[in-house]
C-alpha cells in the first residue's frame, strides 16, 4: 500500500501560472500553505508553487500531533497562537480535519527524564499552558492496560491532534477558495532578480513577477537558496512511521516515551513511530556543516543511524547538481515528491515496545509503514527571517515541529512578508545566528 499522497496523486491546483502576483510562496506544505492564507487574508495576490502535490511532503508524513507542550521557549508563544487558529480552522472547515484536543503526554522511564519535564515547567507556567507532572499512578490511571515501568509523566491536555495528510490538503483548498492561486507540479527553479533585488521567480510553467518571495521549501530550502548565494546549515533526517489497524484503546490521544509514540486515530487504529531514533544519510551538505553540528550530534548520536549516501536525485544526495539554469529542467522537478523508505527494524523495535508496553494487544500489526524527510536546524528551530536579498523571506527548518506550529507560523511570515510586527520576537530564529558568533543551543529535545 502507497503513502495515501504520491506521484500518481491527481493534480488538484493544475494552473496555468498568472503572469503577476504579490508574493510568491514556494513550497505548498502546511507553513507555506497558511503563509499564502495570511497574505490573502491581508487582500495580497498570492501563488502558491508545489513541484510536487500539496503536502506531498514532511507535512503529511509527520506524528500528527498539535502540541505546546515541550517547545522551545521561543516557538512556545507562536504554538500558543497556533492552537487557537487550530480551533477556528476547525470550526470552520468541520471534523474532516481530524483535530480534537485529546491531550499529549510524555511518559518517563527514568528520574532524570522527570527532572527534565519539571525543569519545562516554568515555561508552561510563562504562557499559561495547563501542563501538569502526573505521579506514575496518576500516569497509568489514564493509560489503559499499560505495563511499562514509567516513573511519571508530563500532561498537556489542551493539547491537540489531527491528520495529517488531510488537513493540509483541506487547508490548501481552503485558501484557494480564498483566492489563493495554488498550483501544483509547477516547481520554482530559480528567483529572477534586479538590481540584486527581487523581481520574480522563474517556474517550469513560466515567470511570474513579484517584489516578494517566500521560501517555505522544507528539505529542499538550501539547495534552492545555496543556488543564489543565500547558505542556511539546514540538512534532513529520515523519520520513519507505520498505522495499525484497529486496536483497543489506550489512550485516546498522543503520548510517548524514549521507545515510541503513539496516537490514537479515528478509524481506531494507531500512529505508531519511535521515540527516539532516525536516520541520517552523509552527504555533500553534511560534510559541511558538521561543525556546527555538534551539540546536537553529541546529544541524538546513539539514536541516529548513520547511512553513506542519500538517494539518488535527494537534495543532499553525492550528485545533485548545486547550480543549474533557469531554463532547463532543475533538481525539483527531477525528483517531485521524497519518498524515502521507512526503516522497517525501527519500526520492528516499535512494534516490540507496543507490545512489552501494552502485553493485552501484544505485538500490533502495521497496515502501512512510510518514511519523511525532516527540516532540521543545527538548533532544532527554524530560520524564519527575512534573507539577505530585498524580497526574499525565508521559513524553513522546522524541525519536526512543523505541523502542530504551522498556522501559527503562516501568520507570523505573513506579517513579515506585509512589513508589519509579527507580534512575537523572533529572535531566536533570525538567519544571522549561524554568522554572529552566537552559541548554537539546541532547544529542549522534549
Amino acid at each position: 500500500m502507497s503513502f495515501p499522497i504520491h506521484d500518481g496523486t491527481p493534480i488538484r491546483f493544475p494552473g496555468p501560472v498568472p503572469a503577476q502576483a504579490d508574493v510568491v510562496v514556494i513550497g505548498a506544505g502546511v507553513v507555506g500553505v497558511m503563509t499564502a492564507w495570511f497574505l490573502a487574508e491581508k487582500g495580497l495576490r498570492v501563488v502558491l508553487c508545489e513541484k510536487g502535490r500539496v503536502a506531498g511532503e514532511q507535512s503529511s508524513r509527520n506524528w500528527g500531533w498539535v502540541r505546546q507542550q515541550g517547545r522551545d521557549a521561543g516557538e512556545l508563544p507562536i504554538m500558543v497562537e497556533a492552537l487557537r487558529i487550530w480551533k477556528s480552522l476547525a470550526q470552520e472547515l468541520g471534523e474532516g480535519l481530524g483535530f480534537r484536543q485529546t491531550g499529549v503526554m510524555y511518559l518517563a522511564k527514568t528520574e532524570a527524564e522527570m527532572a527534565g519535564f519539571e525543569a519545562w515547567l516554568p515555561h508552561a507556567r510563562d504562557n499559561a499552558l495547563d501542563t501538569r507532572m502526573l505521579t506514575a499512578a496518576e500516569a497509568l490511571s489514564m493509560v489503559q492496560g499499560a505495563a511499562a515501568p514509567w516513573k511519571g509523566a508530563i500532561w498537556t491536555a489542551s493539547d491537540a491532534k489531527a491528520e495529517p495528510w488531510v488537513a493540509v490538503p483541506m487547508l490548501a483548498a481552503a485558501a484557494a477558495r480564498r483566492g489563493v492561486v495554488v498550483v501544483e507540479q509547477c516547481a520554482v527553479r530559480a528567483l529572477d532578480l534586479a538590481g540584486g533585488k527581487i523581481a520574480g521567480v522563474v517556474t517550469e510553467q513560466g515567470r511570474i513577477a513579484a517584489e516578494r518571495v517566500v521560501v517555505a521549501a522544507g528539505a529542499w530550502s538550501r539547495l534552492f537558496l545555496g543556488a543564489h548565494g543565500v547558505k542556511i546549515p539546514q540538512l534532513a533526517v529520515l523519520a520513519s512511521v507505520a498505522e495499525t489497524g484497529p486496536l483497543p484503546q489506550v489512550f485516546d490521544g498522543a503520548a510517548c516515551d524514549d521507545d515510541f509514540a503513539l496516537r490514537r486515530r479515528a478509524d481506531g487504529g494507531y500512529t505508531l513511530a519511535p521515540g527516539a531514533e532516525h536516520d541520517f544519510f552523509i552527504g555533500r551538505d553534511a560534510f559541511a556543516s558538521f561543525g556546527v553540528y555538534l551539540p546536537v550530534l553529541k546529544k541524538d548520536f546513539r539514536s541516529t543511524h548513520f547511512r553513506p549516501a542519500a538517494p539518488a536525485q535527494y537534495p543532499d544526495a553525492w550528485l545533485t547538481p548545486r547550480r543549474w539554469a533557469a531554463d532547463q529542467v532543475s533538481p525539483f522537478e527531477r525528483l517531485r515528491i521524497l519518498n524515502p523508505a521507512p526503516n522497517r527494524a525501527t519500526l520492528g523495535r516499535v512494534q516490540h515496545s507496543f507490545a512489552k508496553a501494552f502485553p493485552g494487544i501484544g505485538l500490533p500489526p502495521l497496515r502501512t509503514a512510510w518514511a519523511g524527510m525532516i527540516d532540521t536546524m543545527p538548533d532544532v528551530v527554524p530560520v524564519v527571517d527575512h534573507a539577505p536579498i530585498p524580497g526574499l523571506t525565508i521559513a524553513t527548518g522546522m524541525s519536526g515541529h512543523g505541523f502542530g506550529i504551522g498556522p501559527g507560523m503562516g501568520r507570523v511570515v505573513a506579517s513579515l512578508v506585509a512589513g508589519e510586527d509579527p507580534g512575537h520576537d523572533l529572535s531566536r530564529f533570525r538567519l544571522s545566528r549561524f554568522s554572529d558568533g552566537t552559541k548554537i543551543a539546541p532547544g529542549p529535545s522534549l
